[in-house]
């Protein structure tokens, strides 16, 4: 507890310097963050003991991040970048899900709802090969409207570590197991990232 009031110490003081910087509007977005990253795993019913984990994770971890991000940079937040961050939300929250996967047994003994206890081990996985699947399909359609240039499809360079981590899992039961798991689908969202940054980039210049 006390090494996590100190980060929120440190993170506090780094965004006032942030919002003296840019916008005081940013102050009201990350005490709500804040907030939510105490509730997650404090308070009487945590967040991470529900179904809406993966939800908040992905929300606050991913998308709102990209947001944020791209409002310090630039002092607004377009309709593309709210387009953007949508896939790499979703990863995040995939990330806490295959961590939630991992620990299904022991979350179900303990009465944790999760969303692998919820749902089940095996429903949980189709739900997350399905997510994967929709993340790279976003991309997709960005392009085909016209919101980026095909470029933004080097992402697409990542999809082997989102297979990898699918078929990581299909089969296991002990934790120790579903750790490669675990570091694919983490990979992933590092990649997939990477990739997508690199193709705006490049979009960019030409």
């Amino acid at each position: 507890m006390t090494l996590a009031l100190g980060m929120y110490a440190i993170a506090l003081i780094i965004g006032i310097y942030i919002c003296a910087a840019s916008s005081w509007w940013l102050a009201a977005v990350g005490l709500v963050c804040m907030l939510v990253g105490y509730l997650y795993t404090g308070g009487p019913l945590p967040i991470s003991y529900t179904p809406f984990g993966e939800l908040f994770s992905g929300l606050f971890m991913g998308f709102l991040i990209i947001l944020i991000a791209f409002f310090i940079q630039t002092g607004d937040v377009s309709s593309t970048a709210i387009l953007i961050a949508i896939p790499s939300g979703i990863l995040v929250g995939l990330i806490n899900l295959s961590n939630n996967l991992r620990d299904h047994d022991g979350d179900k003994a303990h009465g944790r709802k999760t969303m692998p206890v919820v749902m089940g081990r095996k429903n949980a996985l189709t739900f997350m090969a399905i997510m994967f699947a929709f993340s790279y399909l976003w991309l997709v359609g960005l392009v085909l409207t016209g919101s980026v240039t095909a470029w933004i499809l080097l992402a697409f360079l990542s999809i082997p570590k989102a297979m990898a981590a699918i078929k990581g899992f299909v089969g296991k039961t002990q934790p120790i197991t579903m750790v490669p798991a675990m570091k694919a689908t983490a990979q992933t969202n590092t990649f997939f990232g990477l990739l997508m940054a690199i193709g705006l980039f490049i979009s960019y210049l030409i």
